[in-house]
């Protein structure tokens, strides 16, 4: 990093550690001060770890600056003196190291610890929020542990700290105050909309977010509480209570109160009465870290029970009976090259950023995600610019922004192209997400490969190569035209014989039977995909019926919501004379099983409807739009699934769209996510984060083999 040495794995010598050391304390102060900092959490995670390695071998020779003996914070002097210390934790960051510490608790307690509590590392700034009587009276920042920094100006906008408990109690609740991944993208527009530069990251944004006082905006940021504990004024019995309560309890105390916890997240803090529990529940939230909608970086086991808690007892530092769990980091810090723009299958002109290589939960990182032109702009990106990058299990990286303090005045402004970079056509730069004029035919063979694959119109012997030679040789300009193609313009290509050409074109005959979802789907209309596609399909029932709708009416959809269904009647008018000419080559255009919505009644009164006949039209479409893929008398009637891991025996040969159809055809309701409104869920092997998450929230699993008997008879 600019200004910085690079944060090597062991420190050579007095001078590369008495640099280390000013390198540390400056990127803490930075971001304990402004919330921006000039190394990611992975580079000051090695270079406090160097440095505590140097210390070790050399402790005659400590620097009194280190951070090694620090609360993390430590940069920040407060002038409000805590109660009781509010330490740092230290760190384990593999299996072996965590059983190692866990071993040393067992020492220092005098026996195996009975009980361990395991909760999610939040990613935010460590907080002390005191009440007075139920009333919160002032919130502190962690500062250098001893005292904080009073931030109880900005208590307003941090939701889940209520401005009232629901018992006039005199207590401290501790926790951290974060930004949930919506919040940042809304302090991001505001940001920038009053012409600052955008956070580089939730967890900076927060840090600033909190202390900043004169900012002519505020934006909201979450708390969630860790930890409960008495004041000087809190009542002797409750006081004692809580000083002998397990941190279990504590959490559940807090909850009673109204203080937001863990408990109502999909990764709620939980007890385990092993070493091999707390490992496996470790994986467990590992797996549900990139479905989350806030930041975690590990995990926190602690001693639950308050005997075990004190007799470990606690160093200068951190306490001895708690410990992070330190996860991969998921952000890091590297260089914007270059921006390519690429053409998608519908014409979507799509920006992505050339990175200097960086690995990220290793992965090496060369490409990410710049969403759209309107978000290059609103960052404020520049090609040269230290940019931060996201990435967490098996979501695309993207660039989140640039890090804007780091720049050197050597950037330049990003080139958005004035012609498509595919056809050279006119852009429609009327959305966000610019689009050629050309649409689909810009990028015709991508767009003809994906209307014929296995998901929507799954034609055999179809693929790439086959796509590229058809288009070549002018024979298909549009999805349509595969249709009509004859026996004798197929064996006129290039390695077409009389076995392979029948064979394609009796996949092409089949084809035109596929359900009206498939034919939705093939048509890739912006803004569906292969779920929202059999949604449409079964409400609608017929094409007719779909091009017939107006946007109030695809509304009605589950999941299609203002914004999308004005875009889906433009592209079903756009694709129009398409869709006439697939039915003219006898493509099916209905969803077997489904009946199209019922006309609005006619008023029983004479009127021209009134509010009640449009009251009561609306509640007929909102408890069809609810139901829509699913049959009454199914075996998983009124049932949400969700498929997860690879299926085997009877189901093995089914691709995932192909089983979420299998779903709706048995009367459920396919869903991509676990919640606590799923019924079921199909959890085959490699199943990971989703299985995890069922099993946290009690929802029913069955293998394979179990749902192939569920649905036995649907199953082809």
């Amino acid at each position: 990093m600019t200004g910085m040495t690079t944060p090597a794995a062991q420190i050579v010598d007095a001078a590369a550690y008495a640099q280390a050391v000013e390198d540390a304390v400056r990127a803490s102060a930075a971001y304990y001060t402004g919330g921006t900092s000039v190394l990611d959490d992975d580079a000051y995670d090695r270079l406090v770890r160097s440095i505590a390695d140097w210390e070790a071998a050399h402790p005659g020779q400590v620097l009194p600056d280190s951070p090694s003996g620090k609360v993390a914070g430590g940069a920040v002097e407060g002038d409000v003196p805590h109660t009781v210390a509010m330490l740092s934790l230290d760190n384990v960051f593999s299996p072996e190291e965590f059983t190692a510490w866990a071993a040393s608790l067992a020492r220092r307690v005098g026996h195996e610890s009975e009980r361990y509590s395991v909760e999610p590392k939040l990613d935010g700034l460590a907080t002390a929020a005191r009440y007075t009587e139920g009333r919160l009276t002032r919130l502190i920042t962690r500062g250098d542990g001893t005292a904080g920094e009073d931030v109880t100006h900005a208590a307003g906008a941090v939701e889940g700290l209520p401005e009232r408990l629901t018992e006039p109690v005199t207590v401290e609740v501790r926790g951290e105050v974060l930004m949930t991944t919506a919040q940042f993208e809304h302090a991001g527009e505001v940001r920038t909309a009053h012409g600052g530069q955008p956070f580089a990251n939730p967890r900076n944004a927060a840090a600033g977010t909190l202390r900043a006082r004169d900012r002519a905006y505020t934006v909201p940021m979450t708390f969630f509480g860790y930890g409960l504990l008495p004041l000087d004024g809190t009542e002797a019995g409750l006081a004692a209570a809580l000083d002998e309560a397990a941190h279990s309890d504590l959490m559940a105390r807090a909850a009673t109160l109204g203080v937001n916890t863990t408990a109502t997240t999909a990764v709620p803090g939980v007890t385990a009465d092993t070493v091999e529990d707390v490992l496996a529940r470790v994986r467990e939230i590992a797996d549900l870290r990139p479905h989350l909608p806030f930041g975690i970086d590990g995990i926190v086991v602690k001693a639950d029970l308050a005997a075990d808690q004190r007799a470990a007892g606690s160093g200068s530092r951190a306490p001895r009976w708690a410990i992070a769990y330190k996860l991969p980091a998921v952000e890091k810090i590297t260089r914007l090259l270059e921006v390519q723009w690429n053409v998608g299958r519908t014409g979507i002109i799509a920006p992505r950023a050339v990175l200097a290589p960086v690995e990220i939960d290793g992965s090496t990182i060369t490409y990410a995600t710049l969403h759209n032109p309107a978000d290059i702009t609103r960052r404020d990106l520049r090609l040269g610019d230290h940019v931060m990058v996201h990435r967490a299990g098996d979501v695309i990286p993207r660039v989140e922004a640039p890090v804007a303090h780091l720049r050197t005045g050597e950037e330049q402004p990003i080139v958005f192209p004035e012609a498509c970079p595919r056809c050279g056509s006119a852009i429609d730069t009327s959305e966000q997400r610019w689009r050629c004029e050309n649409g689909r035919n810009c990028h015709l063979v991508a767009s003809l490969s994906y209307a014929a694959g296995r998901d929507q119109l799954d034609i055999e012997g179809l693929g790439h190569t086959r796509v590229v030679q058809l288009v070549e040789a002018g024979l298909v300009a549009d999805l349509a035209d595969l249709f009509t193609l004859t026996r004798d313009q197929l064996l006129g290509l290039d390695r077409m014989g009389g076995t392979s050409t029948d064979n394609l074109l009796a996949a092409i005959a089949t084809a035109k039977g596929r359900p009206l979802a498939r034919v939705l789907c093939a048509l890739g209309v912006r803004g569906t995909g292969r779920s929202m596609s059999r949604r449409i399909a079964r409400y609608f029932a017929t094409m007719d019926e779909l091009r017939a709708a107006d946007a109030e009416t695809i509304r009605r959809v589950e999941g299609i919501g203002t914004e999308k269904a004005p875009s889906i009647v433009a592209e079903l008018a756009e694709l129009g004379p398409l869709i006439d000419k697939l039915v003219a080559a006898g493509v099916n255009m209905t969803e077997p099983g489904a009946t199209p919505p019922a006309p609005p009644a006619p008023p029983s009164d004479g009127t021209d409807g009134g509010t009640g006949t449009a009251d009561a039209t609306h509640a007929t479409d909102t408890a069809r739009a609810t139901d829509v893929t699913a049959s009454a008398d199914g075996p998983l009637a009124g049932m949400t699934v969700v498929v997860t891991g690879a299926m085997t025996g009877p189901l093995e040969k089914l691709s995932r769209n192909e089983m979420n159809e299998l779903v709706e055809r048995a009367g459920g309701r396919s869903s991509s996510s676990v919640s606590k409104r799923t019924s079921l869920v199909v959890a085959g092997e490699g199943a990971g984060s989703k299985r995890a998450k069922a099993e946290s929230l009690g929802v029913r699993l069955a293998t394979p083999d179990e749902f192939a008997l569920l649905v036995a008879g649907l199953v082809g």
